[in-house]
């Protein structure tokens, strides 16, 4: 369905998307690494044939279509078939259950589902009333129907379509859906590491003012660069600055067909050699603790970076070393989602490797603040970026943290269905959104994150502690793999998941490592203020249960 009439507005996403087919007909446009392959000509058509599928369908602009399945290029083409037709993309994770695929599909109100073969066999049609149809991502095969109009098209599709375009469907041919800014894009599900999902409504105009960000602030991207994806495209920071972006750039997006384990991504890497990455800090510190720490252990190596200027020298070749590890061709990695181990950032930082942290939440589209390598300081996650305006609630904001309250472009319309929780975050009308995370702000504009306010435990005088400044250091400490501090009657308990499999190599039993573990906390303790100090530590079997965005899923492992 294509509106010709009204003409793209200034700030229209849809436009950037049309242009972006055109001006790169001819380039790659999205792959599965080791699979399919589109042209950015391919997607045209792709496109195209599902609007067709949409209008059999009776889809309107602003009705509802769920996406539920793992990243792929099929998962790409039919989101960006939803925002150039004029309907609302419901991306839903995969790893949700599907008691709560179900619910999702029904409470946004879905007409139709496009959905992964095996997480379809896990479904019942008859819980999902509300659909049309649901069709499997895999080329569009229909799941099943509730329309015999909709199941001759299917089946007729490369014939209406060869009748609607009876030339060689061309560029010219290719006319995209006119959005409005206010019109809704998308709802997307907060995975939620602190309780139940809630549906995030954010119109054109967030989507198109973090892409005319990245637009206008990663300029090295060029049209024919290549991308490798791995964050969940089901999530705002995969969807918009991992996907949608380069695209719109004509860049190619390249999406893993395996778990992003170290040895699959430096492979992908090596084959694609990506100017840009964009990741979750569990990625790169893997990576770096795996490649790189081992090597700086070594007595030689210890012995050249104990001598001054020539430790340059070698960082500046650790540097490079790492790069290549990484492809060869980065300019910029960008790290979201979680703050960065401090001894992998110190360690970046020492040897200037183009690094950054941004800070982001898919309440806002999701960017907040950014700040290029060269900008940015430990500990910080950049300034606030364009068309968006960032307050800290606090009597001292350099110094004293309080909520941080942004309004702008990016921020969402409010929760799907739900005012009440819409209320919570605009606490007044005057179009301030409290992030529910604590920061302070530095004179220069960078801001540093000091926890979540609903994870935010009140000491026993009424001081303010924040869990994860504690957890940082924890995870510092030697064979911690991660850990959670939490409130246990009125003490402090940090649950440690230990390395258990570098523990066995160096043959340490459980009985030593818990005893390590005991001094690590004392080690922790003299860094803390005694109001924040750990009482006890408890160690756990396995990683604790996390979000698609790798956050822990904290609210599991409350007490009391």
């Amino acid at each position: 369905m294509t509106d010709t009439i009204k003409p793209f507005g200034e700030k229209s996403l849809n436009r950037l998307l049309q242009d972006a087919v055109k001006n790169n007909w001819e380039r790659m446009a999205l792959s599965d690494l080791g699979g399919k392959t589109y042209k950015f000509s391919e997607l045209a058509e792709n496109i195209c044939k599902l609007h067709i599928l949409f209008e059999a369908a009776e889809i309107k602009p602003g009705d509802k279509v769920a996406i539920c399945g793992k990243n792929s290029a099929e998962w790409a083409s039919v989101f960006v078939s939803c925002l150039t037709y004029g309907a609302v993309a419901v991306p839903i994770l995969h790893e949700f259950k599907p008691e709560n695929i179900h619910s999702l599909v029904n409470h946004s109100e879905a007409k139709l589902l496009f959905v992964d073969h095996a997480i379809m066999k896990t479904l019942d049609k008859e819980e999902l009333k509300g659909l049309t149809a649901a069709f499997f991502l895999s080329e569009e095969g229909i799941a099943f129907s509730r329309s015999k109009k909709l199941e001759k098209t299917r089946d007729d599709l490369n014939e209406i379509f060869g009748k609607r375009f009876p030339r060689e469907f061309s560029k010219e041919d290719v006319e995209f859906y006119r959005d409005s800014p206010d019109e809704l894009a998308v709802i997307n599900y907060t995975s939620g590491s602190t309780g139940s999902p809630k549906g995030v409504m954010l119109p054109y105009l967030s989507i198109w003012s973090n892409i005319r960000y990245c637009i206008d602030h990663l300029h090295f991207l060029k049209p024919g660069d290549g991308m490798v994806n791995m964050l969940p495209l089901g999530h705002l920071y995969g969807m918009v600055i991992e996907m949608l972006h380069p695209l719109v750039k004509g860049c190619h997006c390249c999406f893993l067909t395996k778990a992003p384990s170290p040895r699959v991504l430096l492979s992908a890497f090596a084959e694609v050699r990506p100017k840009l990455i964009i990741t979750v800090p569990l990625v790169l510190e893997k990576i770096i603790k795996s490649k790189v720490f081992p090597e700086l252990e070594k007595p030689m190596m210890k012995f050249l970076l104990a001598i001054p200027f020539v430790n340059d020298k070698v960082y500046a070749k650790i540097r490079q070393k790492l790069i290549d590890v990484f492809g060869g061709q980065l300019q910029e990695l960008i790290i979201g989602g979680a703050p960065l181990n401090a001894d992998v950032e110190k360690f970046l930082f020492r040897i200037k490797f183009p690094v950054t942290v941004g800070y982001g939440m898919t309440e806002c589209g999701p960017l907040i603040t950014y700040a290029p390598p060269t900008e940015t300081r430990p500990h910080t996650v950049g300034r606030i970026v364009d068309r968006m305006e960032v307050k800290v609630d606090s009597p001292d904001p350099e110094n004293i943290p309080g909520n941080i309250m942004v309004k702008g472009a990016n921020v969402m319309r409010g929760y799907y269905k739900n005012e009440k929780a819409t209320a919570e975050v605009f606490p007044n009308a005057d179009g301030w959104m409290n992030t529910g995370d604590m920061g302070t702000i530095a004179s220069d504009g960078l801001i540093s994150i000091s926890g979540r306010s609903k994870t935010m435990i009140l000491g026993p005088s009424g001081q303010n502690i924040y869990p994860e400044e504690i957890e940082q250091k924890v995870n510092n400490m030697p064979f911690v793999e991660e850990s959670l501090v939490i409130d246990d009657g009125g003490k402090l308990v940090a649950l440690i998941f230990p390395n258990y499999d570098e523990a066995k190599q160096k043959g340490i039993s459980d009985e030593a490592l818990d005893k390590m573990m005991e001094n690590n906390l004392k080690d922790v303790n003299k860094e803390l203020e005694s109001f924040s100090r750990i009482s006890r530590h408890e160690l756990v079997e396995k990683e604790f249960e996390k979000t698609p965005k790798r956050s822990i899923k904290r609210y599991l492992y409350q007490r009391g």
